[in-house]
Formats: C-alpha cells, sequence, structure tokens
C-alpha cells in the first residue's frame, strides 16, 4: 500500500457510514434549533421568567434580527434564490442523478435548511407587520422554533432511512 492509498482510505467520502456525518446532522439541527430567528432560545425562557430587562433585551434582539434578515431578503432575495436554487439542483443531480453518496448527504442537510430559512424570512416578516412585543413575540418565537423542530425530525427520519438503505444497498465484504 502506498501513501497516496492510504491517504485515500483515510478520506472516507462515504458519507452516511461515517460517525462525523451523523455527529454534524445533529449539531446542525440542534444549532438550528436553538437560535430561532438568530436569538439564542434561552433569552425567550429568561424574557419569560424574569421579565423587565430580559424582555426588552429580547425584543432589542429579534428587532435587531428581523431587521437584518427582511434587510437581506429584500436586497439580495432574488439572486439569493436563483443561487439557492442552482446549488440544490447541483447537489441534487450530482447526488440522485449520478450516485455521488458526498452530493446526497450534503443535498439531506442543506435542502431542509434553506425551508428554516424560508420559515424564517416569513415569521421575520410577521413580526414586522404585527409588531408584536413581550408575551406575543415569545409565543411566535416558540411556535416558530416548534416548526423549526418538526421540520428538523422529519427530515433526520428521512435521512436516517435514506442512509440505511445506501449502507444496505453498498456491501461492506468484497466479493
Amino acid at each position: 500500500m502506498d501513501l497516496q492509498q492510504v491517504i485515500l482510505d483515510l478520506i472516507d467520502f462515504r458519507s452516511f457510514s461515517n460517525l462525523w456525518y451523523w455527529i454534524a446532522l445533529a449539531v446542525t439541527w440542534s444549532s438550528a434549533s436553538h437560535w430561532v430567528l438568530g436569538v439564542p432560545y434561552d433569552m425567550v425562557l429568561r424574557a419569560r421568567r424574569q421579565g423587565g430587562q430580559a424582555e426588552v433585551d429580547l425584543e432589542d434582539m429579534v428587532r435587531i434580527n428581523v431587521n437584518r434578515l427582511l434587510y437581506i431578503g429584500r436586497q439580495t432575495g432574488l439572486m439569493l434564490a436563483a443561487f439557492s436554487a442552482f446549488v440544490l439542483t447541483s447537489l441534487a443531480l450530482l447526488g440522485f442523478v449520478y450516485a455521488v453518496e458526498f452530493c446526497q448527504a450534503v443535498f439531506l442537510i442543506v435542502l431542509p435548511l434553506s425551508a428554516v430559512g424560508l420559515l424564517s424570512l416569513r415569521t421575520a416578516g410577521r413580526i414586522e407587520r404585527s409588531g408584536e412585543v413581550g408575551e406575543a413575540l415569545q409565543r411566535r418565537l416558540t411556535r416558530h422554533r416548534l416548526g423549526v423542530q418538526i421540520l428538523g425530525m422529519i427530515a433526520i427520519f428521512i435521512t436516517a432511512l435514506w442512509g440505511m438503505l445506501q449502507n444496505f444497498n453498498l456491501s461492506v465484504l468484497p466479493g
């Protein structure tokens, strides 16, 4: 065995049988459900428990992040949508038509995350239009987090099913 073969064996692009892929998937969805519109969810819980300055801090953070998300959506929304469609289509074609497992794995993470991005834009728009503060804002953020968690559970379930199918179809025994 030469050095090149050893290095290529260490860099395994079979994503669904790689423990690091599943760790990255778990961390991705854990982070997505913790950061609600860019605001850590513990701020929502602290504002609900303590009120006062914690609630003011939450409202300020939400206002800043809502304005940031909507600014990005309004200024670069069309180009961002076109680029996202290009990336998702490329990953889907490479992964599922040309059977590149790494692209399948990335697609199964990125597609649901793009849905989370759209959900975040919609929630940000609703918060801006309604001008929600206090308990109504906390309920809106909690509902958004629940939606992200449900989307994450569905995505993890589908990814796990697809990964098991890929691992069953690919024999680890030679011959």
